[in-house]
């Protein structure tokens, strides 16, 4: 990691870069944007293609329940991440156990886990919040990636690593299993198990992705490029590779122009909004050629 910040601290010193990359936050910062935002975007296609934005949403506010669980165990305030991994998967394959056995409307069955992962997220929060500093339940809600060390970065690229290894062999597969189960269950693919597979990916990028952008956001990274790549998207190979272009440049330029504009925004919140305006340009272009 000290290499890549000397190197960029030499292209500042030749006048190739702004001087805001001389600050080893930012560069620290834009590794993890690079890192995160192509999985965040490929992994939104599944997310659309199989319609469980609402899941994703309800798994990014129970990693408030899962930090809270780690900070009250003894874990460090700032990456509690044996508390938020353990519940967040125990929260997310729980959902989907009961989904496949009650007739419950998945929607509704969300919507309970959601409910109550915030009411038990916010209790033990504003229990916690007695013992650390109040600044630090900010980042986990909103993200601050500004604030990762090395630490955070060997640990998000384990993650990714983990999940290129689990996706790679199998997104194909995957993707037929969201578009048409029953042709998947034609074909002799075991949609079970990649429903479980496609839970646990959902799950681990989540768990990646909170001190970045934010429990309360993480949710609308996963949805929003997937859902303005689709709207430019002609065939799966285009939505993909555009939904994963877009959620890299919305991490890094949302990383990136805070910091360069010097605007008080906080960059989970900047990054979400420049992945927004790109989905409301998408859609005024998709108004306008097809009427």
């Amino acid at each position: 990691m000290e290499f890549i910040r000397e190197s960029v601290s030499g292209l500042v010193n030749q006048g190739l870069l702004s001087d805001s990359f001389h600050y080893g936050f930012l560069v620290n910062a834009l590794i993890c944007a690079v890192l995160i935002g192509p999985l965040l975007g490929a992994l939104g296609t599944l997310v659309i293609a199989k319609r469980l934005a609402f899941f994703s949403e309800a798994v990014g506010h129970g990693a408030l329940t899962g930090i809270a669980i780690g900070i009250l165990l003894g874990e460090p305030a700032t990456n509690p991440i044996i508390g938020l991994f353990s519940f967040c998967m125990i929260f997310a394959l729980l959902l989907h156990y009961v989904r496949n056995r009650t007739q419950v409307p998945y929607d509704t069955l969300v919507g309970v886990f959601l409910a109550v992962a915030l009411a038990m997220g916010a209790a033990l929060l504003m229990y916690v919040a007695r013992k650390i500093n109040i600044h630090l339940l900010e980042n986990v809600l909103f993200g601050s990636i500004l604030a990762v060390n090395d630490q955070d970065i060997f640990l998000l690229a384990a993650i990714v690593l983990t999940i290129l290894l689990l996706m790679l062999p199998t997104f194909n597969r995957m993707l037929i299993t969201c578009l048409s189960p029953e042709l998947a269950k034609v074909r002799g693919i075991n949609t079970t198990g990649y429903d479980y597979l496609f839970v646990v990916m959902i799950t681990l990028i989540t768990i990646a992705a909170v001190k970045i952008i934010g429990a309360v956001l993480v949710g609308a990274l996963l949805l929003i490029p997937a859902a303005t790549a689709r709207l430019i998207s002609n065939n799966i190979g285009q939505f993909v590779r555009r939904s994963a272009l877009i959620s890299t440049f919305a991490c890094v330029m949302g990383t990136l122009l805070p910091m360069e504009l010097d605007l008080p925004i906080p960059s989970g919140a900047a990054i979400i909004l420049l992945a927004a305006s790109l989905f409301i340009a998408a859609t005024g272009y998709r108004i306008v050629r097809h009427g």
